[in-house]
């Protein structure tokens, strides 16, 4: 569990992240994004990446109080416990008016998709969780939704993506992130070998295999460092903690960063909040 810890940031315990605002220029669309459980205390610089980048392609943002939304839960098997989660988040980003519920963690994407599923025999709210699940993107789906207005400066570095198993697998969700990560201009994008392997994260098979999941990650990490990558991008925090630690004991000294890191970098032309943890 050591090896896997992040640092956790009391910025994101006391709220201290971006708090959405509206369109940069004409507004497109109205979303309400999910800030997360460990997204939002580990990697609230990946919720500020999320909201800036959103809110220059002319989205406005709205960030509402919320608290888990289930998927830990249903990766314990507790799925009473996820279905009170997840009333609880459809009742808190649902709001009037928006158009998306974003996420930028692929496990919690995943779960929140299928909330129709998970709460189908409950009468009172089986309608609404189909109607909310319709609403619900990845961050790099919306993104790739509207044609990009923001314009990209250079970063020139190597990239390989790592397709998160929630989102490649659960979601379908392979071409989008490569589509945004190409789009910025100077970045070479690769793909390691055997992309559809698990990293050995799996919501939380790392903590409960973590025999097997250490075998995964360095696999994963053999497949990556063959690629000579400057720098690795995946769409989940269980990957980028996994990925990370691998890549620390193999000797490794890669930056793991969601891609929307990368884009905001692209769109703000500073590349110092790649580094900025």
């Amino acid at each position: 569990l050591i090896r896997l810890a992040p640092p956790v940031s009391w910025r994101g315990l006391r709220g201290g992240q971006e708090t959405g605002g509206a369109a940069a220029g004409q507004e497109r669309l109205h979303v309400s994004v999910l800030t997360g459980c460990v997204q939002q205390l580990a990697f609230g610089h990946v919720n500020d990446a999320t909201i800036r980048v959103l809110r220059a392609e002319g989205c406005r943002v709205s960030v509402p109080s919320q608290g888990c939304c289930g998927a830990l839960a249903l990766h314990a098997g507790y799925p009473d416990q996820a279905r009170a989660f997840a009333r609880g988040a459809i009742e808190a980003l649902d709001g009037t008016g928006v158009d998306r519920v974003v996420v930028n963690a692929a496990g919690c994407g995943s779960a929140m998709k299928e909330y129709g599923q998970l709460l189908a025999d409950d009468p009172a709210w089986a309608a609404r969780a189909r109607a909310f699940s319709a609403k619900v993107r990845d961050v790099s789906e919306v993104l790739t939704e509207v044609p990009p207005i923001a314009p990209r400066h250079p970063i020139p570095a190597r990239v390989a993506y790592h397709d998160a198993c929630h989102l490649a697998h659960g979601q379908q969700v392979r071409t989008q992130p490569r589509q945004l990560l190409q789009g910025i201009p100077g970045l070479e994008l690769v793909s390691p070998a055997e992309s559809e392997m698990c990293c050995g994260s799996a919501g939380i098979y790392n903590l409960v295999q973590p025999g097997t999941a250490i075998a995964l990650g360095r696999r994963k990490v053999e497949q990556i460092a063959a690629v000579t990558p400057e720098i690795v991008a995946t769409g989940n925090p269980g990957c980028t903690l996994q990925i990370a630690a691998a890549a620390r004991d193999r000797g490794h000294r890669w930056s793991v960063v969601h891609p929307i890191e990368l884009l905001d970098a692209s769109i703000s032309g500073d590349t110092t909040r790649l580094q900025q943890r």
